[in-house]
């Protein structure tokens, strides 16, 4: 009994003192393991008369439940120690610096983009959009331009490898999202189509493969050249202010008939000439035109009931002209120092 007081103090001591989880696994060996410290006092159980092998057996019951407490505590007590260190070890510092913090902002095409979006909204158009990949009959078949036709030249076309040779495309315009709205709807339309295109053009100041249009359809029972020419005024006024007006010149597009290039008073010098409208006081901004009947009728609609104007402009020359900027690449470069000139 003498032997068992003295473990069950020092055993307790030498528990409660671990240093680390190994030396109490240790500890824990010593004193409570099969061939520890407290195992040997019980194989002595057997030289002991019956009452004091019942009363020495219970002391040892009881002293190895004060050692497995001690035990016990000192393991929590560590494992916390540990995971608060882990915890620290692994700890990111997700705070800003608020002195260094920078702000960004949206892209000047994704500004032009909202503004003329925000302007033909006001003007009672919905927006549409369609994909980016697009099937050959969207593209042109559908829009009066066969395969044999001599005006798919006026697009470098980019081809996707799928399905039937060339019947699949990236996008060469917006066009076809036109004629999704008049296939999947009913007139009349109202409808404005901003997205990106593609075509297989090589980067310069002017050009680049990857670009921006915006396009505007209006179908409905007697509408006319004069509605169009109107629409476009409208629209010149309220994006440009109200010293830029718009003229139409005749022009050529298969999918419109009668067609017009769709020009602006010059945003720099207002119409009086510079350098950069060739002293004429006037740029080219897109195309429009009636559509042409054929459209109509690819899409399933009656001609003689329908009729209805279309007009389009690319997204990116427009925010050139808006910012006198002068290369397109320019936008496209990611140079911070030219993107923070434009802050939205």
């Amino acid at each position: 009994m003498d032997d068992l007081a003295t473990l069950t103090t020092s055993g307790t001591e030498r528990l409660r003192d671990a240093p680390d989880l190994d030396a109490l696994h240790e500890a824990e060996a010593d004193l409570l393991g099969k061939k520890g410290e407290l195992a040997s006092l019980k194989k002595r159980l057997s030289g002991l008369d019956p009452d004091e092998r019942r009363a020495t057996g219970q002391a040892l019951n009881e002293a190895r439940t004060v050692l497995e407490e001690a035990a016990a505590e000192r393991r929590a007590a560590l494992e916390s120690v540990a995971h608060q260190a882990r915890l620290l070890a692994e700890r990111q510092d997700l705070t800003e610096i608020v002195e260094h913090r920078r702000r960004g902002s949206l892209h000047l095409v994704t500004q032009t983009w909202d503004r003329l979006v925000d302007v033909f909204v006001g003007m009672g158009f919905e927006v549409a959009e369609g994909p980016e990949v697009e099937t050959d009959w969207h593209n042109f078949e559908a829009l009066n331009i066969p395969s044999a036709h001599p005006a798919r030249g006026m697009w470098d076309t980019l081809y996707v490898d799928l399905g039937a040779p060339e019947s699949t495309l990236l996008r060469t315009h917006t066009s076809p999202v036109q004629i999704r709205v008049m296939s999947e709807g009913e007139p009349p339309f109202y409808s404005v189509m901003p997205g990106r295109v593609f075509r297989r053009d090589t980067a310069d100041a002017s050009h680049m493969p990857v670009f921006h249009q915006i396009e505007g359809l209006v179908v409905d029972r007697g509408v006319s050249f004069a509605d169009l020419a109107g629409t476009l005024e409208a629209f010149t006024t309220a994006y440009f202010g109200g010293a830029i007006h718009s003229r139409l010149r005749p022009s050529y597009f298969p999918f419109t008939e009668p067609s017009a290039e769709y020009d602006i008073n010059c945003v720099f010098c207002e119409g009086s000439g510079c350098r950069t409208c060739a002293q004429t006081g006037w740029l080219e901004l897109g195309g429009c035109g009636m559509v042409h009947p054929n459209v109509l009728t690819n899409v399933g609609l009656d001609p003689e009931q329908w009729s209805g104007f279309a007009f389009g402009f690319g997204l990116d020359r427009l925010a050139l002209m808006r910012h006198g900027v002068d290369d397109i690449r320019e936008m496209y470069t990611g140079d911070v120092r030219f993107l923070e000139q434009f802050p939205a």
